[in-house]
């Protein structure tokens, strides 16, 4: 009998505890916000399979067989994660997480990892990937725009160990600004899907570096390239999606990449004749639906749900339409909980989704 009363004690004081605990985000002002105990729990994620060699999908072209080796040894800096992309914006968020929760418990963990991952040789190996003929396409344009991201959040923080990686990663983001500005020289037709060769969301994550940065020659061939793809667009087919693997909304990314190139007013004007929906107080965004996290294609609908979120936060902001805000939040609550699902499909990179929607900059 006493050992009973030592179990129910022991679930009490268990239960007294979760309860006590810091939740992993809670609403402030209509907003839902992360707290350092999620930071702490998405910072795990990525950490955990940073330096996860295997498995491993690459995406470079083999021109000879000098590539026919380990990931690790063409990829010394972002080998982890499933793929390269994958590692970039895993370490995207983490340089994210210490900035906002300088306290985070995985911090020292976090820079012990930057130190052997930026270094310049690692960095000088990681160019030579983009550079022969084969391969100057690799990772266009979803992987260039979260490299950038990460530069631009390591030069935009005060402290030292940041600006020494920084420092280390710069000549890779300065080759990705210049084959962009190439590339869209180049192109004629945007492209228009739900994964990762998106257009607009690859200008809008890489427009942020560009303006921050003060990058001209990038800020400028991106604005051209929006205003000549995206201006002239009315009624967008927003019925028409999501596809089956879709994590980005194609008609919601083009908005989100013109939110920032053009002025609020121009913008809000533009938004009428492209999303006119937008601004029915009645309108309603069914989110992605999964029904198997173990299959990577199909787990792509709850970064959907998370990149949706953040774009429609982006255009709430701008119009002061409370309803997109709502609508953004029914996202967020659909898609968090299925962030740490224990399926490495997901958890290798929709922690970095979540980050980037429940922190975007515009909250700053």
């Amino acid at each position: 009998m006493p050992g009973k009363y030592f179990f129910l004690l022991a679930l009490l004081i268990k239960g007294f505890a979760a309860a006590a605990q810091e939740p992993h985000y809670v609403t402030r002002n209509g907003q839902i916000v992360l707290t350092q105990t999620g930071a702490s729990h998405f910072a795990l994620l990525p950490l955990r399979c940073a330096e996860k060699e295997l498995p491993y999908k690459t995406g470079i072209t083999f021109g000879d067989s000098s590539l026919i080796t380990a990931p690790k040894n063409y990829h010394p800096a972002f080998f982890g994660c499933f793929d390269w992309h994958s590692s970039v914006h895993g370490h995207w968020m983490l340089v994210r997480l210490l900035k906002l929760f300088p306290g985070l418990p995985e911090a020292k963990q976090v820079r012990e990892l930057f130190n052997k991952h930026f270094t310049e040789a690692n960095i000088r190996q990681e160019i030579r990937i983009f550079l022969p003929k084969d391969n100057k396409s690799f990772e266009r344009t979803y992987g260039w725009a979260w490299l950038l991201q990460l530069q631009d959040e390591l030069l935009g923080w005060n402290d030292a160990d940041a600006q020494r990686w920084a420092a280390a990663l710069q000549p890779l983001a300065t080759e990705l600004s210049k084959l962009t500005c190439s590339y869209l020289s180049k192109l004629v037709y945007p492209i228009r899907v739900g994964e990762h060769s998106n257009l607009a969301f690859g200008l809008s994550m890489m427009y942020d570096y560009a303006v921050h940065r003060h990058d001209t020659a990038l800020s400028r061939s991106i604005k051209e390239a929006a205003m000549r793809f995206y201006f002239g667009d009315k009624n967008c087919p927003f019925s028409w999606e999501p596809g089956g693997s879709d994590f980005l909304s194609p008609c919601l990314e083009e908005a989100d990449l013109m939110r920032k190139v053009l002025p609020a007013s121009a913008f809000i004007s533009w938004l009428k004749k492209f999303m006119p929906l937008l601004f029915d107080k009645n309108f309603t965004i069914k989110p992605g639906e999964v029904k198997d996290r173990t299959d990577g294609k199909l787990v792509h609908l709850d970064g959907l749900n998370l990149s949706r979120a953040w774009c429609l936060k982006g255009m709430a902001a701008v119009t002061k339409n409370e309803h997109l805000l709502k609508l953004a939040n029914e996202h967020l609550e659909a898609a968090l909980p299925q962030v740490a699902s224990g399926n490495y499909e997901g958890e290798h990179w929709l922690a970095s989704f979540a980050v980037y929607a429940l922190t975007s900059k515009q909250q700053d």
